[in-house]
């Protein structure tokens, strides 16, 4: 896996499985992005997370190619039963704070690095998108998906599951980054 990573760093940060590709290898789809555009949860235009504030697909592809490798994580939450919406907000909002704990860790060791998360942002009770900046642009983590990534393939170049049985849900993130000094953007 390379020199930054070991397993048990990344288990106290909570992440249950990681595997790194080369960001060219990331699948891209267009219309994973275009499926945001219907606004299925409620994230279209409503957030800095998200398109179209994200930019155009060619964008979010230029953006992601500009960085040589790509550590793709997940963690799974158990859920009560098939439709246990409260445990699988609880994983969202839990899986956020692994991301916010993973950024931390990359501080010192990754000098140019990407962070993207699953859908949309939590960290505001009311997003500033569009009328003024981010508050956080340095935790702005946007969606995997509202970049135009198509996650389970995603998984899969990987090496790591997508699913982790019936009752649980997974959450994806991907950090994209570089250990030389610069990256275009």
């Amino acid at each position: 896996m390379g020199f930054l990573w070991d397993t048990e760093s990344f288990h106290q940060i909570g992440i249950s499985e990681y595997g790194e590709i080369a960001a060219e290898k990331i699948p891209f789809q267009k219309e994973v992005q275009e499926i945001c555009e219907g606004n299925v949860c409620g994230n279209y235009g409503a957030t800095w997370a998200c398109p179209p504030a994200v930019g155009s697909f060619s964008e979010c592809q230029k953006r992601c190619f500009s960085y040589p490798k790509a550590l793709v994580f997940s963690t799974w939450y158990p859920l009560d039963d098939p439709f246990d919406l409260e445990g699988m907000q609880q994983g969202h909002r839990d899986f956020k704070e692994v991301c916010d704990r993973l950024w931390d860790f990359c501080k010192d060791r990754v000098p140019q690095r990407l962070l993207l998360s699953n859908e949309g942002c939590l960290r505001c009770k009311t997003c500033t998108y569009p009328l003024s900046p981010c508050r956080f642009p340095e935790r702005l983590f946007p969606s995997l998906e509202g970049f135009g990534i198509y996650v389970p393939a995603l998984a899969e170049r990987a090496g790591i599951p997508y699913h982790h049985g019936e009752l649980t849900v997974t959450y994806f993130g991907m950090l994209l980054y570089s250990t030389q000094n610069s990256i275009d953007s």
